[in-house]
């Protein structure tokens, strides 16, 4: 059997890019077991998968505000311990960042696997690593680290389309709401990232007689907040509770269809199959955009997201 450490740390979305990997890895070689190292707040996503056996936790966000204070040292030396645990057949730092690298990589033990000097995001990083391997970065970040797993393992690269593996997981929980509803994704880091809230509400009034009830999860307390002037007079827009991503994930997978922004969100309804439009601004969808089934990208071809009207949104839905 063969046991493998990923090493892909953050953010969301990179995190759920590298799920249709295993599934092509645990395809090749049915018995293969993964341990993944991963940022703490993302640490729910990789136990989804069925190939993944152990998830250990890593805190760097956190630990480099003191990274010299007794409770850090000890959590930082727990950590080494547990990626020290086993020796793996090979190691794959699907992050290729230098402080991936230097922090997680290297002290784990099995023959290191990562992208080439040439195309590694910082070429710094394939220093540590024992084999290098060529993958265009002109190709959707999915495709990428699919092809990445299929060089480090040995097995031929699928033509497929990539399979994140993880719906079934939640289709298997119960329902989260017997009214069918709609999921807007209202929320992202980047301002020039957010749709405005009067087109956002505008949407949500051409979906009065929908028959449809629309969900608005939050994370952060701003976000909450707008949220609440969303649904404002709205009898059919429900504010979420503050929920685990797991909790959020549970109410996508049960949603009829998603409106989201370029968000880390809008990766897991693309992990969950989950029919998704997600609208785009300043950035490009065509390397990080949504890579699944039913997604649909929306660019706003001046840059400014608020060229995109509500109306063209609501025609898409085709409720």
């Amino acid at each position: 059997m063969k046991r493998v450490l990923i090493v892909k740390t953050s953010s969301m979305g990179d995190v759920l890019h590298t799920l249709p990997a295993l599934t092509d890895a645990i395809n090749a070689y049915p018995d293969i077991r993964f341990d993944w190292a991963v940022e703490e707040g993302f640490a729910q996503i990789p136990s989804w998968h069925q190939a993944v056996d152990t998830v250990i936790p890593v805190a760097i966000r956190r630990w480099r505000k003191n990274w010299f204070s007794a409770p850090i040292r000890a959590e930082r030396a727990q950590f080494r311990q547990a990626i020290q645990a086993h020796h793996y057949d090979a190691v794959i730092d699907a992050q290729g960042l230098l402080k991936s690298a230097f922090l997680v990589t290297r002290y784990a033990k099995g023959t290191k696997h990562g992208y080439s000097r040439q195309c590694a995001r910082e070429p710094l990083a394939s220093f540590f690593y024992n084999v290098h391997h060529d993958v265009s970065k002109k190709m959707h970040a999915v495709e990428r680290i699919r092809q990445l797993f299929a060089l480090s393992l040995d097995y031929p690269i699928p033509q497929s389309q990539g399979d994140y593996g993880i719906a079934q997981h939640f289709l298997s929980l119960p329902s989260f709401d017997e009214h069918p509803y709609l999921v807007f994704l209202h929320a992202t880091t980047r301002d020039e990232k957010h749709w405005p809230e009067s087109h956002w509400r505008e949407l949500i009034a051409l979906l009065a007689d929908s028959g449809l009830r629309i969900k608005l999860p939050w994370g952060a307390e701003h976000e909450h907040q707008r949220a609440i002037r969303l649904a404002k007079d709205f009898n059919y827009v429900d504010v979420l509770p503050k929920m685990s991503l797991a909790d959020v994930a549970q109410v996508i997978a049960g949603a009829k269809r998603v409106v989201s922004v370029d968000t880390g969100l809008s990766h897991l309804t693309a992990a969950l199959d989950k029919p998704n439009i997600t609208l785009f601004g300043p950035t490009d969808p065509g390397l990080i955009g949504g890579y699944g089934k039913a997604q649909m990208s929306v660019k706003a071809e001046g840059g400014d997201i608020g060229e995109i009207k509500p109306q063209q949104i609501f025609d898409l839905l085709d409720i």
